[in-house]
């Protein structure tokens, strides 16, 4: 285990672990092209790591021919928090988990941009499970980090296989609900962000976006021909059913939108059946 910053560690050994027999997880600081060290975990799960059937001569175990997800959180989220290790938990059991810490959040470093700089955290966790071995890759986002995924794949085409969106913005400053109110004050606001520094152990930048980013409505047609899942709840309450419309209207054919009944807001919100159900898609999708 790392406990510092750390390279793109392809020569990171994957060690059986005694009693499980199960891969034992991976934890290090990676660095971001713009010099910031973000906290990752890499949880290769009994997909890759068969201790009955792998043999170092048998191709069909090895990791490239696995899948791996990156997951990417919600704001004042973090690779340890109990959700996200949920997440991760119900992912791993298709395919290799890689899981981490935006900037301004948790163990790493820097100041949260909500979801602009972001796109180069996330670059950073993509291209380590890549030199991990992996050759089929899915990004998975929630709430901010489902609009990241979106631009993400917008500004490095073929770096994900697939794409998952849940509970993503279409569009920017959205302040037409009351919880994206508070979360506006809690970003553009000095007391707003003591609260989200000792509150939510959230980091956040106080200058605002220059230039502001490609939105994610604006990224979506840029993605094809990957294939794109976006996720919503009919009772999310942060942004309503035109959100997820628009997003797979600019997405056209190469997208899917599944409307989830009674579903609320991003990881806490999605049980163990969307889970299962999200990574069967993409077990099939990421070809």
């Amino acid at each position: 285990m790392s406990n510092g910053p750390a390279g793109h560690e392809a020569g990171y050994a994957v060690r059986p672990h005694p009693e499980t027999g199960i891969g034992t997880p991976l934890r290090t600081f990676l660095p971001t092209s713009d010099g910031v060290s973000v906290d990752s975990a890499y949880n290769p799960g009994p997909v890759v790591y068969d201790p009955v059937n792998s043999r170092t001569d048998d191709a069909s175990r090895s990791p490239s021919r696995d899948l791996v997800f990156v997951v990417a959180h919600g704001f004042t989220g973090d690779v340890d928090r109990p959700h996200i290790r949920r997440v991760a938990a119900a992912l791993g059991r298709h395919g290799a988990v890689v899981t981490f810490s935006f900037r301004g959040h948790g163990r790493s470093g820097g100041r949260s941009t909500v979801g602009d700089r972001e796109v180069l955290d996330l670059a950073a966790a993509v291209d380590w499970a890549r030199g991990l071995g992996h050759t089929r890759l899915v990004t998975v986002g929630f709430s901010m980090g489902g609009s990241v995924v979106l631009r993400h794949a917008a500004l490095h085409p073929g770096a994900a296989d697939a794409v998952i969106s849940v509970s993503a913005p279409a569009r920017w400053y959205y302040r037409g609900t009351a919880p994206m109110r508070r979360l506006h004050w809690m970003v553009t606001r000095p007391e707003g962000r003591l609260v989200g520094r000792y509150g939510f152990r959230t980091r956040i930048h106080s200058r605002d976006w220059d230039p502001v980013p490609l939105s994610p409505v604006e990224a979506v047609p840029a993605i094809a021909p990957t294939p794109l899942l976006i996720v919503h709840g009919d009772r999310d309450g942060y942004f309503p059913l035109d959100h997820p419309r628009m997003l797979a209207a600019a997405a056209g054919d190469h997208g899917e939108l599944w409307v989830e009944p009674g579903m609320g807001h991003a990881e806490h919100a999605a049980d163990a059946g969307l889970l299962a159900r999200m990574g069967d898609w993409a077990v099939a999708r990421a070809g």
